[in-house]
């Protein structure tokens, strides 16, 4: 069965996504069909750079396009995963069978194959009920894997020499720290999905977006970076659109600099606060009414 463009276009949003998430040191590198051409890699970049949405896909699709196929590897690590779409796959449940993630490496022996692909499964589990599920479990839960056990096994201080230096930002972690709280009436656009994720690379800029409805952004970074960053999305067209605040955050709060964490997607306000939680700043969202009926929905929580 070959790929319909629906499902095409749905793969290459999800792709973009992931893409755009990348940081310097990791990679996505497309496996060439048996012509030697890269075709997904031309089609993707050419998706992210003219925003094609199904009704233009089909003059762009080369005859006999097969499955996607690609690695994610991180350039001083000798693991890598390598991943590959069914031609059917839509976001689906990834138990579903139709991406298959094996894990590779160079000289990888087969009980730490196994425990790689233990922690595949029991990731997959979690990211069941995402919109774009590979996005996701790749983004939120298989790189940063990756960077930590390679730190457990080469020490800090190791990684730090022979990373690049913009991976792991030693110098950010010692600058005065900003945060920003936006909220919009939804958040749905892969366009605008996918533009936060490539701004908060570009600008070493950590934090969420709760998407759907209604719209969450939080972020945290420099302060000439953040103030870019939020006046990148005040340039693109919302409905409802609310700085709550852009300001210092406070030392009392902690700023806990996670150089490895980095731009995450949530479904539901509930995620929200439990996040805010984990930083230890909850009271920033329940002071706005986020998390609370006073959001306007008796969802709001689910």
């Amino acid at each position: 069965m070959a790929l319909t463009t629906t499902t095409l276009a749905h793969q290459l949003e999800e792709l973009s996504l992931l893409k755009c998430s990348i940081l310097p040191g990791e990679e996505i590198l497309f496996i060439p069909s048996s012509d030697g051409i890269d075709h997904w890699g031309r089609l993707l970049d050419t998706f992210i750079d003219n925003s094609m949405d199904s009704t233009s896909l089909s003059d762009r699709v080369p005859g006999g396009l097969k499955p996607a196929r690609f690695q994610v590897k991180i350039d001083v690590f000798n693991i890598w995963f390598e991943v590959a779409f069914h031609e059917e796959y839509h976001g689906d449940d990834l138990c579903s069978g139709r991406v298959l993630i094996l894990v590779k490496g160079d000289n990888l022996g087969r009980i730490e194959q196994e425990h790689w692909q233990t922690i595949v499964r029991e990731k997959m589990n979690e990211v069941k009920d995402s919109e774009y599920p590979v996005f996701e479990l790749i983004s939120t839960h298989l790189l940063p894997e990756l960077h930590a056990t390679f730190d457990a096994r080469a020490g800090l201080h190791t990684a730090s020499s022979t990373a690049d230096p913009g991976l792991l930002h030693p110098a950010n972690a010692q600058a005065p720290r900003f945060h920003a709280l936006l909220t919009s009436h939804h958040l749905i656009s892969p366009n605008k999905r996918r533009s936060l994720q490539q701004w908060s690379g570009e600008l070493s800029v950590t934090g969420f977006a709760k998407v759907g409805y209604p719209g969450v952004i939080y972020c945290e970074g420099e302060r000439v970076q953040l103030q870019k960053f939020v006046a990148n999305v005040k340039a693109m067209q919302w409905l409802a659109l609310r700085i709550r605040f852009v300001e210092p955050l406070p030392q009392a709060v902690g700023q806990e600099y996670e150089t490895r964490r980095r731009w995450v997607e949530f479904e539901k306000v509930g995620k929200v606060v439990e996040e805010m939680k984990r930083l230890k700043r909850e009271n920033y969202v329940v002071e706005m009414g986020i998390g609370s009926t006073s959001m306007g929905s008796s969802n709001a929580m689910k």
